[in-house]
């Protein structure tokens, strides 16, 4: 599996980076650095809706002169002997070192009561305490999330620069399939690949032109698959195997595809097909739905992430322990369906393996959160080993 990886993002080449907006920019990818535009925050701010007063003249009984609301500055300097009323958020005025909450003074009229000593720098936030203008604020290489776009955003930044999202194109072979809605004929099945790593590939920052499914007919295979080689990646979904139908991995050739490996020694998706063609990054994952799921999880993701400049591409193994024992498979490491169920101790996570882990079993493997990793080896994993688990989205 991890050879299999490595030659994927071998082959990799980073899509040129564009410039976007940040309201537009959430699940992209850095390309650049994003720096702040301004100091944050960018003058010293009350942590508290209190009194902004000098240390040196706490305790006491001190007059209010004035009151402050968030968005608008003091009128004048605090003067020594005086306090201010100020909100969250709100600017500190010259003068003042401190800010005294509310809730510890007793307020008579224009006159605050406080009945303690504060220490210089209480409860303000100074400017530039969390950044300062220039400083980087999401490194190259991050994907995205809310937080970071809420750091960018409070730091003045309008614009980041990512790598452009890949063209995908997703093609599903096989004579017996049809869509969900047409009448099944026998031997006949409902196509769900497709819409899978539609959806897949989606979640993973691409664009995806999804083809129509072909039969097995090696010109509609040439014809479908010539098409999808327009596009930064290619995923088929079945005929990859060795069958006299097996049409994709010859057209492929055909067509200019270099083969960098066919089959890898994991559970469940041994079958799967990587090449190149120029730029284009071709997939040929098999046509059983599970499979296909996994295989795009362990080798599809991380070249499309990593198309996008993703600083750590690869699948995100977590440590857990199996709930319940499990057989190793002699020859090949084994991806299990399983649930995610919080442990008695409450300090690591415990994974369920699901009944039904054959690979056409895709109904069954939709109760399933994670995949858990089985090394392969002879015997089984007792109850409470240690494994590492991929969380499915």
């Amino acid at each position: 599996m991890e050879e299999a990886q490595r030659l994927v993002l071998e082959r990799v080449r980073p899509l040129p980076a564009e410039p976007v907006r940040l309201e537009q920019s959430a699940g992209r990818v850095l390309a650049e650095a994003a720096r702040a535009v301004v100091d944050l925050p960018p003058f010293p701010s009350s942590a508290m809706d209190g009194f902004a007063v000098r240390a040196a003249d706490t305790p006491g009984a001190l007059p209010v002169v004035s009151r402050i609301a968030a968005g608008r500055p003091a009128a004048r300097p605090l003067a020594p002997g005086e306090a201010m009323g100020i909100a969250t958020g709100g600017v500190v005025p010259e003068g003042a070192d401190a800010v005294v909450p509310v809730e510890q003074v007793v307020e008579t009229e224009n006159t605050v009561q406080i009945e303690l000593a504060v220490e210089p720098r209480t409860n303000v936030r100074p400017r530039g305490g969390d950044l300062r203008a220039g400083d980087e604020v999401v490194a190259p290489g991050t994907k995205l999330a809310p937080a970071h776009l809420g750091a960018l955003a409070a730091g003045g930044v309008a614009e980041v620069v990512c790598g452009a999202a890949p063209s995908a194109a997703v093609l599903s072979t096989g004579t017996e399939l049809r869509r969900p809605g047409e009448p099944l004929a026998a031997g006949e099945v409902y196509e769900a690949n497709g819409l899978i790593l539609e959806t897949q590939l989606r979640s993973a920052g691409a664009s995806v032109e999804r083809l129509a499914a072909v039969a097995d007919d090696e010109d509609a295979h040439r014809d479908a698959i010539a098409r999808g080689l327009e596009h930064d990646v290619l995923v088929t979904s079945g005929g990859v195997s060795v069958g006299p139908h097996d049409l994709v991995r010859r057209v492929e050739a055909g067509l200019g595809v270099e083969e960098v490996f066919w089959r890898v020694a994991v559970k469940p998706g041994k079958p799967v097909s990587f090449g190149v063609r120029d730029r284009t990054l071709v997939f040929g994952l098999p046509g059983n739905p599970v499979s296909s799921l996994v295989a795009f999880e362990l080798f599809v993701r991380p070249a499309v992430r990593a198309l996008q400049g993703a600083a750590d591409p690869l699948p995100r193994f977590e440590p857990g322990r199996l709930a319940v024992a499990a057989s190793r498979n002699p020859g090949r490491d084994e991806l299990v369906r399983a649930r995610v169920l919080a442990s008695a101790d409450g300090t690591t996570v415990e994974l369920r393996p699901l009944t039904g882990q054959e690979s056409h079993m895709i109904a069954r493997a939709a109760a399933a959160d994670a995949l858990v990793l089985l090394p392969r080896g002879e015997g089984e994993l007792e109850a409470g080993s240690p494994v590492r688990y991929l969380k499915l989205a």
